[in-house]
């Protein structure tokens, strides 16, 4: 038992040491071709590579072996496989696949021998019946042209084609009877081999939205996006003869040093301002309270030249103590 444990374990240590490897996954539309890349390691240059379909080594259906005598033909055969040893990948091709062809695929090296694996690489091919885009999202110019490539399966070739603006059908272009149209905003071609083309024509800005390619009942939605012209009018300055370098002020370029001073003079120029109008405030302050008390002043030498007038009951007015408040200062003066 441990020497049949090992034996098969010796049987796999080439998918260990040693590869080959493809892509994990393909998807493609019904009808369409497809070629796979089986790369390999350089001491497998010179053996037998081949392509079968199925999940198990002992179980998987030979497509296509390097050693068959029938020349391969990529354009033609259901299935070819060609070995380019210098750059040490084999590719196979499979030509208008079907659905029911979609599952797992295997490209291998065949070791030989009783107690050594062949070295493999597995795929999972999914062929889809319905329509796709090429892209989903164009950008063109205003005034320019852009072209919207969708494709389509096997079936729905002699279906008619349409391009529409999604939400308002009365907007659809239909293909004729020989699978185009056009008019002088929208062309549609139709090469009834699995792909159709709407080109439009002479973009404007309100052609920017959501469309629609469809073929029979299948609809893929592609958004267009239209950006303004640029603009081809360069800005000019006309210069008379008599003018010079000399009389084009250049414009005045500040740097980090000269920005901060300019900042500074700045803010010592807003403080003198400052200084200056809280001086003129304490100025006028002072005029105005000097202005009050002369104006005191002259009410009581008013008052004194009137009773001096007077003799007999009123007396001598030249002792009376005359008292005036400052209501601001709260000074007290005797006259």
């Amino acid at each position: 038992m441990p020497l049949l444990f090992l034996l098969t374990l010796l049987s796999w240590i080439p998918g260990f040491l040693c590869w080959v490897n493809t892509t994990e996954q393909f998807a493609l539309l019904e009808g369409r071709s497809l070629t796979v890349p089986c790369h390999y390691d350089s001491q497998y240059a010179s053996y037998v590579k081949y392509w079968c379909r199925g999940k198990m080594r002992e179980f998987c259906s030979s497509l296509g072996r390097t050693d068959d005598t029938h020349s391969a033909n990529p354009a033609k055969d259901k299935v070819s496989i060609l070995d380019d040893p210098v750059h040490l990948v084999f590719t196979v091709t499979m030509n208008d696949l079907k659905e029911e062809e979609s599952g797992w695929y295997m490209c291998g090296v065949e070791i030989g021998g009783v107690w050594t694996a062949d070295v493999v690489a597995f795929t999972n091919i999914k062929v889809i019946h319905g329509l796709s885009v090429v892209k989903s999202e164009l950008i063109g110019e205003e005034g320019s042209g852009i072209t919207v490539e969708c494709l389509y399966s096997k079936r729905y070739r002699e279906s008619e084609k349409k391009w529409c603006r999604s939400g308002d059908w009365s907007s659809c272009r239909l293909t004729d009877s020989e699978g185009s149209y056009d008019d002088a905003s929208v062309a549609i071609s139709d090469d009834r081999t699995g792909a159709f083309t709407v080109t439009l024509k002479k973009l404007q800005m309100r052609d920017t939205g959501w469309y629609l390619c469809s073929a029979g009942q299948k609809q893929e939605a592609v958004h267009v996006l239209v950006t303004p012209r640029a603009s081809t009018t360069a800005a000019s300055v006309t210069i008379s003869p008599s003018q010079d370098s000399a009389h084009l002020h250049q414009p005045k370029l500040f740097n980090k040093d000269s920005w901060h001073s300019r900042n500074h003079l700045e803010s010592l120029l807003v403080c003198a301002s400052l200084v200056v109008l809280a001086g003129l405030v304490v100025l006028a302050r002072k005029f105005w309270k000097m202005h009050k008390e002369n104006t005191a002043l002259r009410q009581v030498n008013n008052l004194k030249a009137r009773l001096s007038d007077y003799s007999g009951d009123v007396g001598d007015l030249q002792s009376t103590a005359v008292v005036f408040r400052n209501m601001n200062s709260q000074d007290v003066h005797m006259y």
